[in-house]
């Protein structure tokens, strides 16, 4: 996908805000500093424990503009429908969407929809844009300085877990439901206590190594990860154990990646957990000047690894 992307459309499309590869956009309208983002979900199943299409593309689009420390404002909503989709179904799915959207405190102000025959799309698949208003400018990769510290929000690999649960029909001892959630809240409690914040991004696809590796690409830093550090709950331990997986690449759909300075990390773990979406905060590793472009992992046995970008898709269809 970095190649596809790469390769074809920044090189066709080319400009200095697309070159960022941000999770939003930012430029300036008149006087404004203006967040703008799009996302599809084509997530199967369409249902799964702890969410569902409706709501995750409504949360994923406010955190995509809340990492760039934007505050969310409307959202626009496309929908491609396969023809024969019960309406109960579509009925469901716009209650989640209305409730997300009332939740993460934004507007649904324009949209569009599509029905294609049957057999086109897999029953339901949505794009969203959003929109927001930049509260806190000067987050960048350029910002981050050697000595830094990485927090992540909590437990990582919720959602590949509990779309992969549902997807398969399969059972573990510790049910786990998806993180999917809004993180503007969360983000906006961490930024009004800390102005050393030099970095954030949501860890969606690919999951915390693959995110990481995107921040560390091309630059003169490299990051060092404690594997002990890293909150991974019973029920995705378990589930990676038996089937393989590592949780460090399982996707996350409400978990925020903070990098900031060390000497504001006790502060930002404090409004972190007093949210309950980041009771289980924890700094999970730094910014070094050693391996410059790769993210190393401190092995619980005490050796070291790296961490590559994931190659392929670990699960597919997770969002």
């Amino acid at each position: 996908m970095h190649d596809l992307i790469d390769s074809v459309f920044i090189g066709k499309f080319d400009n200095k805000i697309l070159r960022r590869k941000d999770d939003s956009a930012v430029f300036n309208v008149g006087k404004k500093r203006i967040a703008f983002t799009t996302d599809s979900y084509v997530v199967n199943p369409i249902f799964f424990p702890g969410g569902d299409i409706g709501s995750l593309a409504i949360y994923g689009t406010v955190n995509d503009l809340s990492v760039c420390g934007a505050r969310p404002l409307a959202i626009s909503l496309g929908l491609i429908i396969e023809e024969g989709l019960d309406r109960n179904v579509l009925e469901k799915i716009a209650a989640s969407i209305a409730d997300a959207a009332k939740r993460s405190g934004v507007d649904i102000v324009t949209g569009d929809t599509k029905v294609v025959e049957k057999g086109s799309c897999d029953k339901i698949f949505i794009n969203t844009s959003g929109i927001g208003e930049v509260y806190y400018g000067g987050l960048s990769l350029e910002r981050i300085k050697s000595g830094d510290v990485v927090i992540v929000s909590g437990s990582v690999g919720k959602h590949a877990v509990s779309v992969l649960s549902k997807r398969e029909g399969m059972e573990f001892r510790t049910k786990t439901k998806s993180d999917s959630a809004p993180l503007n809240g969360l983000i906006f409690n961490i930024l009004k206590v800390s102005n050393k914040v030099r970095f954030m991004r949501d860890p969606t696809r690919g999951g915390l190594a693959t995110t990481l590796n995107e921040i560390v690409e091309g630059r003169n830093f490299g990051i060092s990860v404690d594997e002990k550090d890293v909150p991974v709950s019973g029920g995705v331990r378990e589930a990676c154990e038996m089937l393989g997986f590592d949780p460090l690449y399982m996707a996350c759909e409400g978990r925020a990646i903070v990098i900031a300075a060390k000497e504001d990390a006790k502060n930002i773990l404090n409004a972190m957990r007093r949210n309950k979406k980041g009771r289980i905060a924890a700094v999970i590793g730094q910014i070094t000047k050693e391996h410059k472009g790769r993210v190393i992992l401190n092995t619980r046995a005490g050796g070291k690894r790296s961490l590559d970008m994931l190659a392929g898709e670990q699960l597919p269809r997770i969002c």
